[in-house]
């Protein structure tokens, strides 16, 4: 028997398995330890129930996805909206530099999953959503990257990225800490940072703090508005894009949600510079929060857990050798770049956190530093700035050449 759900009565279905997802949170302590979101717990629950009763030939689902296309669109909109050209220049050369190490890692994690493709017997272009696209970018972007690859031809994309984008969560917490630890002992780091010569970066963290308006309707209104303009406008760009690149080739195909993100951007920039458009922040960061919470409880419970029964040990082996070079890098590169001293192995713990999973690890792991040593000033300006304004922006681009270039 298969049960068919409108737009409608899919995207219902989704926020009752977000709500069961988020009581479930609320009640078992590991869900919220990992930063795992609600609507992947919720939608796993449905997942699995689903797979059971197709595999007993009981009952199968059929999705009308057009609302998680819309929630999709909209969520990397507000991702276009937090492109400040003005925080990365208060930020300053240590803000580049951090920026810049964790676009490097994102590059190195597509090129590790490609490379390993053939050797664990993966196709390309599933490995490479194992890599950046789960990993540095989260559940929103692999599930936002996944239907590219699934048009190519590759029906298991969705579930692939998504359980990848899962399991960096978690890796990412149980690592982050441990390294940040590890430095700071081996290299005696507390004692140094305590030294009257050890002069700290002052930095304005109050731009990094997130603010508790009233509520105003004519913001949240604005807010609406702004996203929806964005959206217009950002439909024509895609195309342009599109039409563009056609020129040279016909596998080059930018998603639907580009041209909103780089239009988000623009009118961000304005915002900025003029203040002759004013864009609400605070009530735009609602909507991405409401937005990828929808988008990915459609895209969760649209899983087809059965795909993964051949590709389970390939995938762990990929990730397994993320993990290995993540520990490598934070160590080796990341550290030493980034001065050397405590505030740059703080900084290790979040560029593991946000590096495998979310910004939310990246600023638990480091939480868990500075409780059991001293606050760093400096981790906890810098990388909140990079990873939740600007990595994610720049990923979606080295995703799309690493798959331009693999098509």
């Amino acid at each position: 028997m298969t049960i068919q759900l409108n737009m409608i009565q899919s995207i219902g279905l989704a926020v009752i398995f977000l709500l069961l997802g988020k009581a479930i949170k609320n009640a078992i302590p590991v869900f919220s330890r990992y930063a795992i979101p609600s609507p992947v717990i919720g939608g796993l629950i449905f997942s699995i129930i689903h797979m059971i009763f197709r595999q007993n030939n009981i009952a199968s689902f059929e999705f009308d996805t057009t609302l998680q296309t819309f929630f999709q669109i909209m969520f990397f909109c507000t991702v276009g909206f937090n492109a400040s050209f003005k925080m990365l220049k208060i930020g300053g050369k240590q803000v580049l530099l951090f920026l810049l190490i964790s676009t490097v890692f994102a590059v190195l994690q597509n090129a590790l999953a490609v490379g390993l493709a053939g050797i664990v017997g993966i196709d390309p272009l599933l490995a490479l959503l194992t890599a950046s696209p789960a990993l540095t970018g989260g559940h929103g972007t692999s599930a936002a990257v996944a239907p590219s690859i699934e048009a190519l031809g590759y029906p298991q994309a969705l579930t692939v990225a998504l359980t990848a984008a899962t399991f960096g969560l978690v890796a990412g917490s149980l690592l982050g800490s441990p390294m940040a630890n590890r430095l700071i002992i081996k290299d005696n780091l507390l004692h140094k940072k305590k030294l009257p010569s050890s002069n700290e970066t002052e930095f304005d963290l109050s731009i990094t703090q997130k603010n508790t308006p009233l509520l105003d309707t004519n913001k949240i209104s604005m807010a609406f508005f702004q996203i929806l303009i964005a959206m217009f406008l950002g439909t024509y760009l895609t195309d342009a894009l599109n039409a563009f690149v056609s020129q040279w080739s016909t596998d080059i195909n930018f998603p639907a949600y580009i041209g909103a993100m780089i239009t988000a951007a623009v009118i961000r920039n304005i915002s900025d510079a003029t203040g002759f458009i004013k864009t609400p922040l605070e009530e735009i960061k609602v909507v991405e929060e409401v937005s990828l919470n929808l988008f990915l409880g459609m895209a969760l419970i649209t899983l087809k857990l059965w795909q993964l029964i051949d590709l389970a040990l390939p995938m762990l082996l990929l990730l397994l050798a993320q993990c290995v070079m993540m520990y490598l890098y934070g160590i080796f590169v990341s550290y030493p770049l980034m001065g050397k001293n405590y505030d740059s192995a703080v900084m290790v713990a979040g560029l593991t956190g946000f590096a495998m999973g979310s910004t939310s690890n990246a600023m638990a792991n480091m939480n868990s530093i500075t409780e059991k040593y001293v606050y760093s000033r400096t981790a906890f300006f810098i990388v909140p700035i990079v990873g939740s304004l600007f990595i994610d922006f720049i990923n979606i681009g080295i995703i799309q050449g690493f798959i331009s270039f693999l098509s």
